[in-house]
């Protein structure tokens, strides 16, 4: 049997060629994928500024963050796609004040960092508390998250005996 031992030369090569790519990585910014706490504030910051686009009567903005195979459950069957999505939603921006409002208070992140749940409460324009939405995100490219899934629930006000 024979052994393979690398010669002194092509040792100091190849640290050389490994210490020229961390530096050729290090120069072009490349770094560490995103923890999760950055992921997760990447998904608030996202639901925030899809959020923002009802306060600023911005359908546009709106679709801009619906990945094109979502799915809302908006009405009384489900919204398939982006246009469908798009189309029933105009009705909540066509008026001159928002119909409701929301923010996340919670977001989970799945361990890849590609999925995302976020979730809080809706107000109506007088801040009473209506429903609680809950919301999936996709990062379809580096640090653009996309929405597709989106579910709410009405609060209940009930009184209790």
């Amino acid at each position: 049997m024979t052994t393979f031992l690398p010669s002194a030369p092509l040792i100091t090569g190849l640290r050389a060629g490994c210490a020229g790519l961390l530096l050729a990585a290090l120069a072009t910014g490349a770094s560490a994928a995103p923890g999760t706490a950055e992921l997760q504030k990447q998904v608030a910051d996202t639901e925030r500024a899809f959020a923002a686009t009802m306060r600023q009567r911005d359908l546009a903005g709106f679709t801009a963050l619906l990945a094109d195979e979502a799915v809302f459950f908006s009405g009384p069957t489900p919204l398939h796609g982006k246009q469908a999505v798009t189309a029933f939603w105009k009705k909540f921006y066509d008026t001159l004040e928002a119909p409701f409002s929301w923010e996340p208070d919670a977001v989970e992140v799945l361990a890849s960092g590609t999925l995302a749940l976020s979730s809080g409460p809706v107000y109506d324009p007088k801040g009473k508390l209506i429903a609680r939405f809950n919301s999936i995100w996709r990062l379809e490219a580096p640090g653009k998250w996309r929405i597709v899934f989106d579910k709410g629930e009405d609060v209940c006000d009930c009184k209790k005996p």
